[in-house]
């Protein structure tokens, strides 16, 4: 069984949203601090440092939006996971990428993979971003960014996009907490093997740039298909 829908959607989306918000909503002098802000970041090659694919994943335990614990190596244990780092519900980018998972949520299970969303926002937050956006996969709170931070994907915010956010109504305080003010992940994705190896990561500095999950369900398909040829040479047919 596969999802009716199109190939894709996430992407176009995301495109649809920038070009609404830097073409027409956001003001140019917002746009010029939030540009500025990328380019920083940019060349202070974060995207770089973050983990790569062959790297092992640090295992975690996180609360869900229930308060619930939920453990990165015990998830793994019954199949690959799709770990999406966002920015938080505030962000419209971000609800747009993780709906795009949910609507691939049953074709990703279907081929041996389980998803969990994580961000600094406090559990509450977690909730009401689970809620509004009706996810059935896993909403993590990483208060204080420390998951993301081994997965290299954590950067201090500039004096004037905080302050820009705040005219946006986006305290980070209030979101995140005192421990989260001034830092958010970039949006990452990684695929995450069931022996703890990244198999595929997307880090993009440009908030507005995110994995499609067709990518993911292109990996899960081409690992599948791996593990099937080696199970076959192993018994010989």
């Amino acid at each position: 069984m596969t999802d009716a829908r199109d190939a894709r959607e996430t992407t176009r989306e995301l495109a649809d949203a920038r070009a609404k918000y830097h073409g027409k909503i956001i003001p140019k002098p917002a746009l010029r601090v939030m540009d500025a802000e990328t380019a920083r970041l940019a060349a202070s090659r974060l995207a770089s440092r973050a983990l790569k694919a062959g790297d092992s994943a640090p295992d975690f335990i996180l609360p869900d939006a229930q308060g619930n614990p939920v453990r990165l190596y015990s998830l793994l244990r019954e199949g690959r996971v799709v770990v999406v780092f966002y920015r938080g519900g505030w962000c419209p980018y971000c609800n747009l990428h993780l709906p795009g998972f949910q609507r691939c949520l049953a074709q990703i299970r279907e081929l041996g993979g389980q998803v969990v969303a994580i961000s600094p926002q406090l559990p509450d937050n977690s909730l009401s971003t689970q809620e509004k956006n009706a996810l059935a996969f896993p909403v993590l709170s990483d208060v204080g960014n420390k998951i993301a931070r081994k997965f290299g994907v954590v950067f201090k915010l500039s004096k004037g996009l905080l302050d820009l956010y705040r005219t946006f109504g986006h305290a980070l305080e209030d979101a995140n907490g005192a421990s989260g003010k001034g830092e958010l992940p970039v949006p990452g994705t990684f695929l995450i093997d069931r022996n703890g190896t990244i198999r595929l990561v997307h880090v993009d500095v440009d908030y507005t740039r995110r994995l499609d999950p067709d990518d993911v369900i292109a990996a899960l398909k081409k690992l599948n298909g791996v593990e099937a040829g080696r199970t076959n040479d192993e018994t010989g047919k």
